[in-house]
């Protein structure tokens, strides 16, 4: 056992002064293997850091909520032209499904609308995601006030003048002032902020701290809410002991004839559950990192050529130096690990450093853009493991054809 622990020692001083005396060449290897592992690991964790939001987001949802509306949020068979042509889902369709539909815990009319600006004093904000919706959110999407409240059923259908901000959009329009009882512009009226939401920490652009929401039906009394207008949808979450397959078929079947779709009929209307949208996403976070890794493979298989290219070079410039040791005794073994060292040492520094590099941008990105990147551990080791591995089978080539030499022809050769 010590023979063998020794001869790794030798092999791995060989090795390490050799780095030491090809500065140039030592760089050149590690910049190719550097820039492999940190695409890869840094596509990885943007990848990993995406879903991530996503799932912090949908995580206040019921993955049994259903969204009912002309749009589907995946794949669909139907075509282009004929969804088109499908009725816009109003205020009425609402109504209906709440008093017709059995076994609902909460539901809610959205209207989905553009960016708008939100004024207050002197200050504007620009682009903000207004969202004109009933009362009934705050239970769906299970929303925390930091301060005020939430508008109330009577609010909702009334459409009063209020606002319930985000927190980014309060600290924006605000600053430390209180916003509940102020009152701003927004769509050229005068609204009421009433509450402010919980910070939710989420980086997307389309997190509830960056949005703000007012009844819907205050929008549709001066936009146009109809089967013809604003595209709208039905939110539903059905009651937890509900028979969410049953559910489902009955609120088809009642839509239907509200719809007056006959038999054979197709439905023009899709109802999208929360659990297919989660699903979808996990397609798109899966077709990502596949791609992440087609690209990225790339780099790391220019960063293998390039350390074996090197360990090539450096077999054939210390070949006289190989049949000097081969001639004082050295075994096959102390000359196969002395390179083989040396290779899977620059690529395991070049994986070191692209790691580090990785975690540099991450800290940039989370300061500069609000927004979690994570770099997991499960990531980090995966940049070990691969620098490892291609160390070996980078060098392992060059390490045999250096171990294999004939003593007398490598001293000649060299000389």
């Amino acid at each position: 056992m010590l023979v063998y622990l020794r001869l790794f020692k030798e092999s791995f001083s060989f090795a390490t002064n050799a780095l030491r005396n090809n500065k140039l060449r030592t760089f050149l290897s590690l910049l190719g293997i550097t820039i492999g592992i940190f695409s890869i690991i840094a596509v990885l964790a943007a990848v990993d850091s995406l879903d991530k939001s996503i799932k912090d987001q949908l995580s206040g949802l019921d993955k049994n909520t259903m969204y009912l509306t002309k749009f589907s949020f995946g794949p669909t068979e139907v075509p282009r032209w004929q969804r088109d042509n499908f009725p816009q889902t109003d205020y009425d369709d609402f109504e209906f499904i709440q008093r017709n539909v059995p076994n609902i815990d909460a539901i809610a009319y959205v209207i989905f609308g553009g960016n708008e600006n939100i004024k207050f004093e002197g200050n504007t904000v620009s682009g903000v995601n207004i969202t004109p919706v009933s009362n009934g959110i705050y239970d769906i999407e299970n929303l925390k006030l930091a301060v005020g409240r939430f508008y109330n059923e009577s609010e909702s259908i009334s459409g009063s003048n209020v606002m319930v901000v985000g927190s980014s959009t309060a600290d924006n329009l605000f600053g430390n002032v209180n916003p509940v009882g102020k009152t701003v512009r927004a769509y050229g009226r005068k609204l009421t902020v009433i509450g402010v939401l919980k910070k939710t920490g989420s980086g997307l652009g389309d997190s509830p701290d960056e949005k703000a929401f007012v009844p819907a039906n205050f929008v549709r009394r001066f936009q146009n809410g109809g089967a013809s207008g604003l595209p709208g949808a039905v939110i539903i979450k059905p009651e937890k002991s509900a028979d969410i397959g049953a559910f489902e078929a009955l609120l088809k079947q009642k839509y239907r004839v509200y719809r007056g779709l006959k038999a054979g009929e197709p439905d023009n209307f899709f109802i999208n559950k929360l659990s297919g949208l989660t699903d979808f996403v996990d397609g798109i976070i899966s077709t990502l990192n596949g791609v992440g890794w087609l690209i990225s493979g790339f780099s790391l298989l220019v960063g293998g050529f390039g350390i074996a290219n090197i360990m090539f070079v450096s077999v054939r410039e210390r070949t006289s130096l190989i049949g000097i040791q081969k001639s004082l005794g050295a075994k096959n073994k102390f000359i196969l690990f002395q390179f083989l060292f040396e290779a899977v040492i620059l690529s395991v520094l070049g994986g070191v450093i692209g790691i580090i590099l990785v975690w540099l941008v991450s800290l940039g990105a989370n300061a500069a853009l609000d927004f979690e990147f994570v770099l997991s551990f499960f990531n980090i080791f995966l940049g070990f493991g691969l620098s490892t591995f291609i160390g070996l089978i980078s060098g392992i080539i060059p390490a045999i054809s250096a171990s294999k030499l004939d003593p007398v022809e490598a001293i000649r050769t060299g000389m």
